[in-house]
Formats: C-alpha cells, structure tokens, sequence
C-alpha cells in the first residue's frame, strides 16, 4: 500500500465514533487502524463496531476507544512468508486487510485481499441460503414522476441496468438467490421482463388486487415463505454484506430487523435555544445525527400473521405492532446506501453509484 493511502487509513485514538464514520466514508474503506501519538497499533474498527457500539447506547461524540477491536489480526514485518501467511490468516477470520508492524507496533504496511489475488476481488462466500428476498415493487413512484408515467418504478435504469437487477446482483453476491416480487403498477412490463430475462436466480412474483401499502402485500407470501426472510424496497441499494445482516438477525434474536444508516441533518437556520422562556444562546445551523430507515428488513415468516390478508398497510405501522410484543432490531450501516426514490436526488445518486462503481 502506497505511503499516503497508508496515512489516511491511520486514525488517533482520540477521534469520535462520528469522526470514524466520516473517515469510513471519506477514505472508502472497511477498516481503520487506531495508532497513539507514537504511531503505535492500538486496534482497529469497522462498521461492526460502530453499529455495536451504537446498540449498546454509546453517543456519536464517544471516543473509538470504546469501540475498537484491540484482538486484531497482524503479521510482523521479520515473517519470510508474508502473502501466504496473509492469505491464510485472511481466510481463517474473513478480513480483507491485514497491518504488517514492526517490533515497536508501528504499520509498515498493510497487505489487502487484492494485492494477494492480484487483482480487485473481495472475499465471496461460497454458501447459498434457502432464505428469500421479498422486493416491493408494486408501488406507483409518484417520486419519481417523469420516469415512472412510461416505467414502472422496478425498471428504471441505473447505468445500464434497471434498479431491481442490482438489488438482486448485491444479494446473490452473498448467497441469496431467491425473489419473490409483489407486484400492481404496471406489472406486465416487470413480470415480461423478468420472464425474458436469464438470471440464475430463481425468481416468484404474486399480484395485489389493490394497493396494499408498503407492507400490506407482505400477507400474500404465506404460502410462499417459511423461514427468514428479507424484505426490500425496490429503489434502495445496499452494498452490504447481507450475511452479516441475517447473522446480526439471529444473535440479537430479534422478529424483525430494520437496517438504518447514519446521517446528518443540518438545520440551514440559526435555532434559538431557550431557558425557562428565556433566550440562552443561538446555535448556527446546527448539524443532528440520526439513523435513517433504508427501506430493508428482516422478517420472521409468523410476522405474516400480524397482516390481514388484501388489507392496506404501512411497514412503520408494521414495525409498531411487532415492537409492542417481539423484539425488533437495528443493523447500523454507515454509509453503502442509495435511495433512488426522489427525482430531486435521482441524478446526485447515480453519480454516487458510478463512482462506488469504479473504487
């Protein structure tokens, strides 16, 4: 790795969870390592860590101390088999890159899953899984109105291809390859080209009578589903591991699992801020974090119940009857996340996905 990428990756350990979040995004990365004012390895973090951290209720202004893995994998710079000891160690615990330090922790170099391949290949499971993917795709896009009067909202294009064919890309790529669409708007052009389409996938759809909302159609699948399953929006892409999704699913033991991905709010106004009916101060377009709803979930199948049949449902109304009685979790991203949904960012967010593309 050249000097200055090596140099970006490297974080004081005074930072911020948030700071880390920024960092995770500006550099493109999966993985910063966390060094002293000495350049001395402390640990390291991923996303898994900050989502962790999150959950257990720690602030954004944390220090990443509190959430780094101090158990990291390294090799030392005297090993005399490196890129086989590299490749065996990455293997062993699914990392994707690994610090070479010297005798006193420093990072000479950090050797990643491509350089030992030669050429830009993640790490893929070879697992597929019996768990299917629900796309809604029944809705009208009223958001995206000077495309979705000729096209239904599944079909229009991203680059080269229509939104649903990289949902089900990103899917696949980590084992899963069984769709069921719901379809209403204009669902003859979606089924004719699913049909005319030669995918590996194997590809159900079922059909609403009526609108049923964004979770409504979820009742016609109970025939169709009986194990976990997800549930995605038709104009949100993910570029995750979805196994980590269903593995975070299972360990939290959780009925339903929301994934959300941090954002920024900045108030483009000066916010008063009162005591006891007072003026106290004037905070400048103040900046909030919050955590956004992506538009994907993991279900249990005996969620299915909660809905009645050809009844209209919102899924935030969804979420609110499953969380009165079961437990329902969040997987914390932060960053991966395109919503193609509104005309006003369509054109912004395909620049992101162009260039998620080619790093």
């Amino acid at each position: 790795m050249d000097k200055e990428k090596l140099n970006q990756i490297q974080i004081n350990i005074r930072l911020s969870i948030k700071e880390v979040i920024r960092k995770l995004n500006e550099t493109n990365e999966h993985i910063l390592f966390i060094v002293d004012s000495n350049k001395k390895l402390l640990g390291t973090v991923i996303d898994g860590d900050v989502r962790r951290g999150i959950i257990k209720g720690y602030d954004f202004s944390v220090s990443v101390e509190k959430i780094m893995n101090k158990n990291f994998v390294f090799l030392s710079h005297d090993n005399k088999e490196l890129s086989i000891e590299a490749k065996r160690k990455m293997l062993e615990a699914r990392v994707e890159k690994i610090p070479v330090i010297n005798n006193n922790r420093e990072i000479l170099d950090v050797i990643s899953w491509a350089d030992i391949l030669g050429e830009k290949e993640l790490i893929k499971t070879t697992k597929t899984y019996p768990n299917h993917v629900i796309i809604m795709a029944g809705g009208k896009g009223t958001r995206l109105g000077p495309f979705t009067k000729v096209l239904p909202k599944p079909l229009i294009p991203i680059g080269e291809k229509p939104i649903v064919e990289h949902i089900m890309e990103r899917f696949y790529q980590h084992g899963f390859k069984n769709f069921i669409y719901t379809l209403n708007y204009k669902k003859q052009y979606v089924k004719l080209f699913l049909k005319e389409s030669n995918y590996p996938y194997n590809i159900d759809w079922v059909e609403e009578d009526k609108y049923l909302g964004t979770a409504g159609s979820i009742s016609l699948l109970k025939e169709k589903v009986s194990d976990t399953f997800f549930v995605a929006n038709c104009d949100s892409l993910l570029d995750i591991n979805f196994e980590e999704v269903v593995e975070w699913h299972k360990e939290h033991k959780a009925s339903m699992t929301i994934v959300g991905c941090h954002n920024e709010v900045t108030i483009p106004f000066g916010v008063l801020e009162l005591s006891n009916g007072s003026f106290n101060k004037m905070l400048e377009k103040p900046v909030h974090d919050v955590i956004i709803n992506t538009g994907v979930y993991v279900l249990e199948p005996h969620l299915i119940s909660y809905i009645k049949k050809g009844k209209y449902l919102d899924m935030n109304e969804l979420i609110e009857m499953v969380n009165k009685n079961e437990k329902v979790s969040v997987f914390l991203i932060s960053n991966g996340w395109i919503d193609v949904g509104q005309w006003e960012e369509y054109e912004e967010n395909i620049k992101q996905f162009q260039l998620s593309r080619k790093t």
